[in-house]
C-alpha cells in the first residue's frame, strides 16, 4: 500500500483533487468544491434530460389534443383517434410487422402508450424517478426500434437506441438533481428505502 503525504494548511486541512473536484479534508470532515468542468457537465446533462423529457411529453400532448404537427386535429385521442393505429398499422415494417399490425389501435395499447409517454416525460422534466423513467423509456424506445427494423440508414443503429443510451446515462449520473427535484426526491423516506425509485 502506498501512503501519500499531502501538505496541510494553517488550519490543519488537506486539499487534494479527486475525480475532477477539489476535496478539502479537515478535522470536521470533507468539503467538496465543484470545479467549472463538473458544473458544466451537470448542466449539460440537465439540458439533455429536459430536452428528452420534453420530447416524450410533447408526443403525449400532440397525440392527445391533435395540435396539427405530427397529429392532425381529427386524429387526436380526445376526438376518438388512436395514438397507435397510424404508426403501428402503416409505418411498421420488418420481422415484427405482424405483431405490431395486430395491436395497432387496440384500446389497451393506446392507454399503455399514452400513459408511458406522459409518465416518462413528466419524470424526466421534474428530475424524479429517473431510474424508472430510464427503464420505461428504454423499453418503449427499444419496442419502437423493433417496429422499424431494419433501420433505413444503418444495419442496426438508429436514434431510438441512442436515446436509450442517453436515458441510461441520465439515470446513472443523478441528472435530475440539477434543474430538477431529484435531490429532494432522493431524500424522501420511501425513496431511501427503495432506491430503484430514485
Amino acid at each position: 500500500m502506498t501512503v501519500v503525504q499531502h501538505p496541510t494548511n494553517e488550519q490543519g486541512q488537506i486539499t487534494t483533487e479527486r475525480g475532477g473536484a477539489m476535496v478539502t479534508i479537515g478535522a470536521t470532515g470533507a468539503t467538496i468544491t465543484e470545479t467549472t468542468r463538473n458544473r458544466a457537465t451537470r448542466y449539460a446533462l440537465a439540458g439533455l434530460r429536459l430536452a428528452l423529457g420534453w420530447g416524450f411529453l410533447w408526443a403525449f400532448i400532440d397525440k392527445l389534443f391533435g395540435l396539427g404537427l405530427a397529429t392532425p386535429d381529427k386524429g387526436a385521442w380526445i376526438n376518438g383517434g388512436s395514438p397507435t393505429k397510424g404508426f403501428l398499422g402503416n409505418a411498421v415494417a420488418g420481422p415484427f410487422e405482424g405483431i405490431y399490425h395486430s395491436i395497432a389501435g387496440a384500446v389497451w395499447a393506446d392507454w399503455l402508450f399514452m400513459i408511458g409517454l406522459a409518465a416518462i416525460g413528466t419524470a424526466l422534466i421534474l428530475g424524479v424517478g429517473m431510474r424508472l423513467a430510464a427503464a420505461a423509456g428504454g423499453l418503449l424506445l427499444v419496442l419502437m426500434w423493433t417496429a422499424v427494423l431494419p433501420p433505413e440508414n444503418n444495419p442496426f443503429m438508429d436514434d431510438h437506441l441512442i436515446y436509450v443510451g442517453v436515458l441510461g446515462l441520465l439515470a446513472l449520473t443523478a441528472a435530475g438533481d440539477t434543474l430538477g427535484f431529484g435531490g429532494m426526491w432522493g431524500r424522501l423516506p420511501i425513496v431511501r428505502r427503495l432506491p430503484w425509485l430514485k
